[in-house]
């Protein structure tokens, strides 16, 4: 993707939505749960289906998601989006919808998601592709491709236990005062530390949630974002990179793409890592929470532990990052990134009660997809930041 192409500002998120989250009422289906979020997300932006021409969804429970959900909600879009990298898909369909709509293809784009992740089970999940590399060694798909990082950081940067659950407690901390996260009872480090070992040197507690849920967002010009009922979330920076598919393959276990992807965000925004008030971060596990502060330049490479440590991400911390609760405490139905982008909007307008964040006015949002394969950034700002 050209950033010159797209024009910092000119696109919006003007309508955003969660489905039923948790375990939801038997016989429900992914596509129910993206219907329900795509017409609470409506609502919330004033519009109404048939306003809709632009359709962008995904989800590991549907071969041809477009298709299905086109036919689900009975409209005939003028544009699609099917793509599927993983987390971090909708922070991507953010800037393919806005090329989309600066080029005419479409005005109203619809961005969902929708998983029964829990009510299926582990065992009904597809089991990942056959790798001569790794499948031999019978991993335990991907909590023990994330603890390969976990461990190589804690080797190279001398990274503890006890600051990688640090991040686990500040995302329940702001769950606590999320009243649709998952988790309700206080964590402790101890308590983290403490809890079933599920690919050392990651505990359950280091682990993303499995629920069902659903979300959707609404994209469309700055100018149409303007007359709609929602406070709008500007769009000022993007950035995507495709790394490895295999964790085998990944040439620094330390390093991510997101380096990439936040460097293109922060150059088509003007910004700077300084200059983001409020982040939230795919946390499918307590690493990638580090890894991302890291890469993204909230601290310098290895500084991740002593940068998360003493409430440092929490509530009152230095940095408010996952002010939902993230995958970790708030929900999780496989691919999280649409929750991050939903967040994200919610504070910039600035209504979220106890977990606000004062005077926010710029907000990042980083997915990441596969086995920290793919990374997406996605910059977004208030009226003020144009």
């Amino acid at each position: 993707m050209s950033q010159s192409t797209l024009q910092r500002g000119a696109c919006a998120i003007v309508g955003v939505a969660e489905s039923d989250l948790g375990l939801v009422a038997e016989g429900m289906t992914p596509l129910d749960l993206m219907g329900q979020a795509i017409h609470r997300a409506l609502d919330d932006a004033g519009l109404a289906l048939r306003d809709v021409d632009g359709l962008f969804a995904t989800t590991s429970q549907s071969r041809m998601p477009t298709l299905a959900l086109a036919e689900y909600l009975g409209i005939r879009p003028r544009y699609h989006d099917g793509t599927n990298i993983g987390g971090c898909s909708f922070m991507s369909m953010v800037a393919h919808a806005q090329l989309a709509i600066q080029a005419g293809l479409c005005e109203v784009a619809v961005i969902a998601y929708g998983s029964t992740a829990r009510s299926l089970g582990r065992a009904n999940v597809a089991a990942p592709d056959l790798n001569p590399y790794e499948s031999p060694y019978r991993p335990l798909y991907t909590a023990s491709s994330y603890a390969l990082a976990a461990s190589r950081h804690m080797h190279a940067y001398g990274t503890t236990r006890e600051q990688l659950a640090e991040i686990a407690v500040a995302a329940r901390q702001w769950a606590l005062r999320n009243p649709k996260a998952w988790e309700k009872e206080p964590l402790t480090v101890q308590d983290v530390m403490q809890s079933r070992n599920v690919s050392s040197p990651l505990t359950v507690r280091d682990c993303c949630l499995v629920t069902d849920g659903g979300g959707a967002l609404i994209v469309t010009s700055a100018e149409r974002a303007r007359t709609l009922k929602a406070k709008p979330a500007y769009v000022l920076g993007v950035g995507e990179d495709l790394g490895h598919y295999n964790i085998s393959s990944m040439p620094d276990l330390t390093v991510t793409g997101a380096v990439r992807s936040g460097a293109a965000a922060y150059a088509m925004a003007g910004l700077h890592a300084a200059d983001i008030d409020v982040v939230q971060v795919y946390d499918a596990f307590t690493i990638t929470t580090l890894l991302f502060l890291e890469d993204l330049g909230f601290c310098p490479k290895g500084e991740g532990g002593r940068f998360v440590s003493d409430g440092g991400i929490a509530p009152g911390g230095r940095l408010p990052v996952n002010t939902n609760g993230g995958g970790l405490s708030y929900c999780h139905p496989g691919m999280f990134g649409v929750f991050v982008l939903i967040e994200a909007v919610r504070q910039l307008r600035g209504d979220l009660g106890a977990r606000q964040v004062p005077g926010c006015e710029t907000a990042m949002a980083h997915g990441n997809g596969g086995t920290l394969s793919a990374q997406s950034t996605v910059i977004l700002g208030t009226q003020a930041t144009l």
